[in-house]
This record gives structure tokens, sequence and C-alpha cells, in this order.
């Protein structure tokens, strides 16, 4: 793998990453922590960053945002990445150690953001209403 494409892939997955991690500060933890009573700690948190009210302010925003860098990484790393090893565009030979180590920890990264992803979905917009059910049906 070229070092510029190597560069690139790394880039996408931190991006990936670091968006799915802001989706759970800004909008999730925040839900989450108020949920199970814990109020005053999320006005202590909201105090001491106050940006993340504006985050969360744009919730879908930011949840559409990561949710779609996360899904371009995933199409790159399983279709466009192995599609470009395949017409040999790139200079890594399919033994080469590195690239493999390289290749592995993208794919380590990228499902990491997408269980992130995962858990700041659910608890910003399924958990609430969810438990709203719950407790009406009890």
């Amino acid at each position: 793998m070229t070092d510029a494409v190597e560069r690139r892939t790394a880039l996408w997955g931190y991006v990936s990453l670091f968006s799915s991690l802001g989706t759970l500060l800004c909008c999730a933890l925040p839900t989450l922590l108020v949920l199970i009573g814990l109020g005053a700690t999320v006005a202590t948190v909201l105090t001491a960053a106050p940006w993340l009210v504006a985050l969360s302010h744009h919730k879908v925003w930011v949840f559409g945002l990561a949710g779609g860098l996360i899904a371009a990484n995933f199409v790159y790393v399983y279709a466009i990445g192995p599609r470009l090893r395949r017409s040999n565009v790139v200079a890594c030979a399919p033994d080469d150690a590195t690239c493999g180590a390289a290749s592995r920890f993208s794919r380590i990264v990228l499902w990491f953001s997408a269980a992130l992803y995962g858990v700041g979905f659910f608890t910003a917009y399924i958990l609430g209403p969810l438990l709203l059910w719950w407790d009406a049906r009890h």
C-alpha cells in the first residue's frame, strides 16, 4: 500500500472514531446519565464543557454526519480497498506484514467506531421512548 493510501485509510478511520465518540459525548451520554438519575453530573459536565450544549441542539445533524462518515469508511475498507488491492493500484504486496497490520488496525478502529455510534444512537433515540413505553405498560 502506498503511503498516501495508508494515510487516507488511517485518516478516515480516526475521523469515524472521533465522530462516533463526539455523538456519544454530546447527545447520548448526557441522556443516559439523566435517565439513570444523575442530572447533577450532567449539569457539572455541561458547566465544564458548554460547547456540548451547542452540539446537542444539532443532534440530528451530528448523528447524521457521524453515521455517514462511518458508513463511508465501511464502503472504503470493505469494498474500495480490496478492489484497489486486486487491481494492483496500490503498491502493497498481499503478503506484506505491515499492510496486513494496518488493515487489521483500520478494521478494529472502524468496528469500535460503529459500536460507539450504536450505543450513542440507542441511548439518544431509542432508550427514552422505550422506557416511557415500559413505564406506561406497568
